[in-house]
């Protein structure tokens, strides 16, 4: 049993698909407390029952608990239900947290927060991202806790792994530098398209966030070099094409594959999207400036894996580096693939401790 969002969803997903494959005799349960990530994964077939979580409150959860008998449950990142942790407590179920992650402004390390603390205390075992988290914890007396990273990690290799190849993509990619700038915004493309029509030796593969004819349109007017939506190419049109715009949603994923270098848009805006979905392949990765709440944005720019800019000059004067200087463009792809591979393992070392 897990609570999961959308972005949690993926966080929760290898141990599921890990207990599918080496226990099919076991019945998975996944839960949702919102619209927005039930809808999405309402039909996902990794689970053999997909439901909405009741409201956290003491006779929702004992029931909840009565009615589904769970073996264990799990708990992904934020989500700690009071209720739910102490009505499987108190039936002696085990209860695990998972990629969870603390911050010592939260309610859990506060004066007024011990309540809180004490549904902690109550879980059978805490799997942290960091060493930050483990000591905010042993501060406040919970000591069952193990730093295993984040499973976004064995997420984003599972995706790689089982990414389709593209042939039309892959044929539009050819022998040239690729910049593949997925989830962008407009100001994103007011950054990137300029640069695209003044190279000719870069060709551009462009996934806007918002797939809207009037956005398609609005890209297009932009754009001095011919271009081609993905939902009319045909492979002699690909060939005679510089930038391929992604005029559908589910093949981001697969396409960073053929990127040289990649933009993670959102950064001049609401927040970046999905760095570790590009820096899995081993290419390096452009954001822009509103990224530090994201680890692992962080911990790539840290490393060389990713570059922030601030504005046009930036990127253009990092994507002439790039362009002109193969060796640096290797060594920041290797950083970022490095630390992604680097990074993996949380699922099994969890799955290993719990499932086994």
């Amino acid at each position: 049993m897990a609570d999961a969002p959308r972005p949690e969803f993926e966080q929760g997903r290898p141990l599921m698909e890990r207990l599918r494959r080496e226990h099919p005799e076991k019945k998975i349960l996944l839960t949702f407390f919102s619209p927005s990530g039930y809808e999405v994964r309402k039909n996902y077939d990794g689970a053999d029952l997909v439901c909405y979580l009741p409201f956290d409150t003491p006779l929702n959860a004992r029931r909840f608990v009565k009615l589904a008998r769970p073996e264990a449950a799990f708990f992904i990142k934020y989500e700690f239900w009071r209720n739910y942790i102490e009505a499987l407590y108190k039936r002696g179920i085990p209860c695990y947290s998972v990629s969870s992650i603390f911050r010592e402004n939260q309610i859990f390390f506060r004066p007024y927060g011990r309540g809180y603390a004490r549904c902690l205390s109550r879980m059978t075992h805490l799997f942290v991202q960091n060493e930050t988290s483990r000591r905010l914890l042993e501060g406040i007396g919970v000591t069952n806790v193990d730093v295993v990273g984040d499973t976004r990690f064995d997420r984003v290799l599972d995706i790689r792994n089982a990414a389709k190849p593209l042939p039309l993509a892959e044929r539009f990619a050819g022998c040239w530098k690729v910049l593949v700038a997925g989830s962008s915004w407009p100001q994103d493309e007011e950054i990137i398209i300029p640069y695209f029509n003044k190279h000719p030796n870069l060709k551009l593969v462009l996934a806007p966030h918002v797939v809207s004819e009037e956005h398609l349109q609005a890209i297009e007017r932009q754009l001095a070099r011919p271009a081609l939506r993905y939902s009319k190419a045909t492979p002699k049109a690909v060939a005679e094409a510089d930038c391929l715009i992604i005029d559908c949603y589910g093949l981001l994923s697969s396409i960073y594959r053929y990127a040289s270098m990649a933009y993670v848009g959102g950064g001049f805006g609401v927040g970046i999207h999905n760095v570790p979905e590009a820096a899995v392949y081993g290419i390096p990765v452009i954001i822009g400036p509103n990224n530090k709440k994201f680890r692992e944005a962080q911990a790539l720019l840290r490393c060389g894996g990713c570059k922030e800019i601030a504005g046009a000059a930036d990127f253009e004067q990092l994507m002439d580096a790039w362009l002109s200087d193969k060796e640096a463009l290797a060594t920041a792809g290797k950083a970022a693939g490095s630390y992604i591979a680097d990074n993996a393992g949380a699922a099994d070392r969890i799955f290993s401790k719990t499932l086994q």
